[in-house]
């Protein structure tokens, strides 16, 4: 068996782990690459490797980095099942969708630079008819049942409590040859315990070869009952200003915590009566996903339910669902209190930037950060306290006060990682390898693994190959 590191290997975004075994070659994951505009085009462009010679696609979740490309890799050749949780293929079926009327945005904004110059036109990477062919191979698995997804080996999703649908993948494979065995687990992105919607991350007792993540191998996040209450307070402050509270939010995950959270507020009278929006049709689709998945809610929203006597924690008397660009330009013209919920999370594109403009230079209003915001990123710039900045070209003068909420990360910390991991095994452990962390939260976990007595770990490159 050969396992090469192809993405999210001393980086975080572009997720893809090439497993080959038995003649037979499974993907885990398939995700974009995002950093430098040409870098970022050319690796999602070009595989290192001929999509129609994989088998099978194994997908831990739906997160943009780690199913992005895969309208990609199916444009490309690749012609077998990619096998995900049911709630993952339906968070999918938007979201890919989505990125590929993005793909088709930049490249018909980059051609019109290009023509200018001089230059060929460029292709996007997928459109959003490669997207919704794509979807045509997505195979739905509910957690726990085992499924053959290639000769010799079984697939197993069990919850990461990351988004809706997240898994890590126990693959149970058996080389034909030399009746070798492995338990393989690919651990996703690992959720942190106690989130405020789903189940808590489940833990393996045993594998002989873990893949691992390391987000943040390198800090402490806060409670998330600390970030409640720090929403409370910048709700009720602005409201008392007559200001509207301005929240980036990525559209999945985050964007069902903070509705959940205002709803438990204002249900416990914690906040005065406020209207609430959510202005991002991704954002909008991806909360009936999650309205569709009530199995997936942990035991404290199903109390809520019954104790606050509402129907879902997506919905109650003060919120609204934008979808209509007509609807979300009126809400430039709102005169009492309100919140705005809208993407993109780092405030690089989407309606955000439309809300971010009318309401930045106004005192009364607050601009809340509630996601990791990336460097050279609005919202980056935002929250190290730049005084102006640029929205579609103009500048604005930053005039609402600019607040931060750590709390509400979807990742495990250094700590909770370090629990997850501990569960192992450790004498039937071979080797762990960790993905899908900066080289300083990557290299930071491993000493902290080892002194846990974990032996043999390593950060791959991008690229590197092993064998067992």
């Amino acid at each position: 068996m050969r396992i090469t590191f192809f993405g999210a290997a001393r980086e975080v975004t572009g997720s893809m782990h090439l497993i080959e075994v038995n003649n037979r070659r499974i993907l885990l994951d398939c995700g974009l690459f995002q950093g430098r505009r040409a870098e970022t085009y050319e690796r999602n462009l070009n595989f290192p490797f001929d999509p129609a010679t994989l088998d099978a696609v194994v997908l831990s979740h739906a997160h943009i980095d780690h199913s992005g490309n895969l309208p990609n890799l199916c444009k490309n050749g690749f012609r077998g099942n990619i096998w995900c949780t049911s709630a993952t293929r339906n968070l999918c079926t938007y979201m890919l969708m989505d990125s590929g009327h993005i793909q088709e945005q930049d490249v018909a904004y980059l051609n019109k630079r290009r023509q200018r110059q001089g230059e060929p036109p460029v292709e996007p990477i997928y459109t959003q008819a490669d997207a919704r062919l794509s979807l045509e191979q997505f195979v739905g698995i509910s957690f726990h049942r085992p499924i053959l997804v290639a000769d010799g080996v079984e697939a197993t999703f069990i919850p990461a409590g990351h988004i809706l649908g997240a898994a890590s993948v126990q693959l149970d494979i058996r080389e034909a040859q030399t009746d070798k065995q492995w338990r393989l687990v690919f651990s996703g992105d690992i959720g942190r315990p106690g989130s405020p919607i789903l189940q808590s991350p489940e833990h393996f007792d045993a594998a002989d070869i873990l893949i691992m993540e390391s987000t943040y191998g390198d800090r402490l996040h806060d409670t998330y009952e600390s970030a409640r209450k720090r929403l409370r307070d910048v709700v009720i402050g602005t409201a008392r200003r007559r200001g509207k509270v301005i929240i980036p939010a990525f559209a999945v995950g985050r964007t069902q915590e903070l509705v959940y959270a205002l709803n438990q507020l204002d249900a416990n009278g914690d906040i005065p009566a406020t209207r609430v929006f959510v202005d991002s049709p991704l954002a909008v689709n991806a909360t009936d996903v999650f309205r569709m998945h009530p199995e997936a809610w942990n035991e404290e929203v199903q109390q809520f339910l019954v104790d606050g006597n509402r129907r879902s924690p997506f919905d109650y008397s003060q919120i609204e669902y934008v979808r209509e660009v007509r609807r979300s330009k009126q809400l430039n013209h709102l005169s009492d209190p309100a919140i705005i919920i809208s993407a993109s999370g780092m405030a690089e594109s989407g309606r955000i930037l439309h809300h971010l403009k009318n309401n930045i230079e106004d005192a009364r209003n607050t601009i809340l950060l509630v996601s990791f915001q990336a460097e050279q990123t609005l919202g980056r710039k935002l929250k190290d306290g730049e005084k102006r900045v640029r929205i579609f070209g103009d500048m604005y003068d930053v005039r609402a006060p600019v607040e931060t909420i750590d709390g509400y990360s979807a990742h495990a910390d250094q700590r909770e990682l370090r629990e997850w991991a501990g569960s192992l095994d450790q004498k039937r452990l071979q080797q762990l390898f960790l993905v899908h962390g900066e080289p300083q939260a990557a290299d930071m976990l491993l000493e902290l693994l080892r002194s846990d007595g974990f032996a043999r770990v390593s950060a791959p490159e991008r690229g590197f190959s092993v064998e067992f």
